[in-house]
């Protein structure tokens, strides 16, 4: 048996795009054994996919807050020694940052990363002890499985496949359609006029619509939505799990370019994308569903625009 150790912790989108690297590496290298550094609190979703052995939580976002705590030293010691409890035959870090490079150097076993010329932070590939040249004008999900196949020694073939599988509906009344609003970046939001006009449609050409309650803003605008509308309800706040099969019991998804949005495609619910404010090429949700991507980096989409894809994917 051979042991590889994956590193990707965040962010969600990121974890979510390298479930197809280990998929295939999975149906490669059926005699190895997969561990997957993640940060704790895609830790759960990580534990869904089929081809994974272990899971090493680590929680670098809650630990920078109080770095020097006894508490926060004592955690830190502990997931150091949880990532050097094995020896590895090869480490692979997909996420090509520093910290997530130096996982690597912590961990037991020979380091792959991307070269100087391919990653986002050049002095993270100082520290791997193979470097590979990836370009960074391909698909963030073909990155994840180039370095994995050149680490493993095979091409990636096929199309992607994220390994998990759709549940069942979950929510309030079926069909529902989910609107994922929500976003960490401002520069991705797309109007609030734009979100009301569209759960409106939706409602009107027969589902009932579903809003998430994550941040305080997410809320906000959940509500007011909602106060507005007829079949248009917002959920309770839920775990990540739960959401996750909220997400894949939708009828159809409507979403920001964000974790969750990649999440809908990688279950193949069928999707609208819409894009504001990053590449909608590179960035792209990929999936076995349909999927219609609408608006560009400095172009959102009208309501009208969506709306007619909503029209066209809920048929």
């Amino acid at each position: 048996m051979i042991d590889i150790l994956f590193i990707k912790t965040s962010s969600l989108g990121d974890v979510i795009h390298h479930m197809p690297a280990l998929t295939e590496a999975r149906q490669r290298r059926p005699e190895a054994r997969f561990a997957w550094v993640v940060e704790e609190a895609y830790a759960p979703l990580v534990g869904l996919h089929p081809g994974v052995n272990e899971v090493i939580p680590v929680a670098w976002r809650r630990w920078r807050r109080s770095l020097y705590a006894p508490a926060i030293l004592a955690e830190i010691a502990a997931s150091i020694r949880a990532i050097r409890a094995r020896r590895y035959d090869e480490i692979i870090d997909t996420q090509g940052l520093i910290r997530s490079a130096a996982i690597g150097r912590i961990a037991r076993g020979r380091s792959h990363g991307y070269d100087s010329a391919s990653i986002r932070e050049p002095l993270a590939s100082s520290l791997y002890d193979v470097r590979h040249r990836i370009g960074r004008d391909v698909h963030v999900i073909e990155r994840n499985r180039m370095l994995t196949g050149l680490t493993l020694g095979y091409v990636p073939r096929g199309a992607p496949d994220y390994g998990l599988k759709r549940g069942r509906a979950v929510a309030f009344g079926e069909p529902y359609a989910l609107l994922l609003h929500g976003t960490a970046r401002l520069s991705k939001e797309w109007a609030f006029e734009n979100w009301l006009a569209l759960a409106a449609a939706i409602e009107r050409i027969g589902f009932d619509v579903v809003l998430l309650s994550g941040t305080a803003a997410e809320t906000e605008r959940s509500e007011r939505m909602a106060a507005a509308l007829s079949r248009t309800r917002v959920n309770e706040p839920l775990s990540l799990l739960q959401i996750t099969d909220l997400i894949a019991g939708a009828a159809f998804v409507v979403g920001l370019d964000s974790g969750f949005t990649h999440l809908a495609a990688a279950f193949g619910v069928p999707l609208i994308a819409i894009f504001t404010d990053t590449d909608s090429v590179q960035a792209a949700p990929v999936g076995s569903g349909l999927i219609e991507v609408v608006g560009e980096k400095g172009n959102p989409p009208s309501a009208e625009m969506v709306v007619r894809a909503v029209e066209r994917i809920a048929r």
